[in-house]
């Protein structure tokens, strides 16, 4: 399962899921690329992968996915000479049905959560088929079920799953995986950003728990492992896959 040496490109390691996936893969001796669009998050996170393992290689960058993906592969090829691992964590959450949502924010969560993740795949493909390297993205159980006032977060992450099917298709003749975990609702602090007061997150998580099959919502941590198995050696036979990571939510039927 080594991942000594391999280069990894996290995207949305400023916080949640993505900042614990890169300090995973900084314990496993990679050189981590972090990609953040928040400067003094990101620096909170290279301090943590620094503390997970001091002899590690990090390179910040400073950027946004819905514009800066070029650039992002272009500075971590000027680094470190090849790509390994595509971490595609990076996306936004919004809720509303279709009778309050408007185009910005259609254009919003698709430029984030889908075209984003395209075009960071297309210019990383060429270097992750001269390393025989992987791709995981983390998608979300919304794109495998359907929930009501969260229109265009689901669709936009169904659309994610397809697109990664489809592409671990089309790079598997070049010996490249594609796979993504499906995360349930997980503890991090996205869910602030739809304007939830602390005690509304609380009875949110609290209220979440009873719709996971373990009874609880999941940890970052939880999900970063899993990132970290299928990005390993360990998974060699595995891609076009879709793993849950949602304490069995999405085998739940709600009564």
């Amino acid at each position: 399962m080594s991942l000594v040496g391999k280069v990894v490109i996290v995207t949305g390691a400023s916080a949640g899921i993505g900042a614990a996936t890169a300090v995973e893969f900084a314990k496993q001796g990679a050189k981590v690329v972090l990609v953040g669009r928040n400067r003094e998050k990101l620096q909170l996170s290279v301090a943590a992968c620094r503390a997970a393992h001091k002899k590690t290689e990090i390179l910040p960058i400073a950027a946004d996915v819905t514009v800066d993906a070029e650039r992002i592969i272009n500075e971590t090829i000027d680094k470190f000479g090849k790509l390994d691992v595509l971490v595609n964590n990076a996306g936004i959450f919004e809720v509303g049905g279709i009778l309050d949502v408007d185009v910005d924010q259609y254009d919003r969560l698709f430029n984030t959560n889908v075209r984003a993740v395209f075009l960071l795949t297309k210019y990383a493909a060429p270097h992750l088929i001269k390393t025989q390297g992987n791709i995981v993205n983390v998608s979300g159980i919304a794109g495998q079920r359907a929930f009501a006032g969260i229109t265009l977060g689901g669709t936009s992450k169904a659309a994610l799953d397809q697109f990664t099917r489809c592409i671990a298709l089309d790079l598997a003749p070049h010996k490249v995986r594609v796979n993504a975990v499906s995360p349930g609702v997980i503890a991090t602090d996205i869910h602030a950003g739809i304007g939830l007061s602390p005690q509304q997150l609380v009875e949110y998580f609290e209220q979440s728990a009873k719709t996971h099959a373990l009874g609880r919502i999941g940890q970052p941590k939880e999900v970063a492992d899993s990132i970290i198995f299928l990005a390993s050696d360990a998974a060699s036979f595995i891609t076009g896959a879709l793993i849950p990571v949602d304490g069995g939510k999405h085998a739940m039927c709600p009564r």
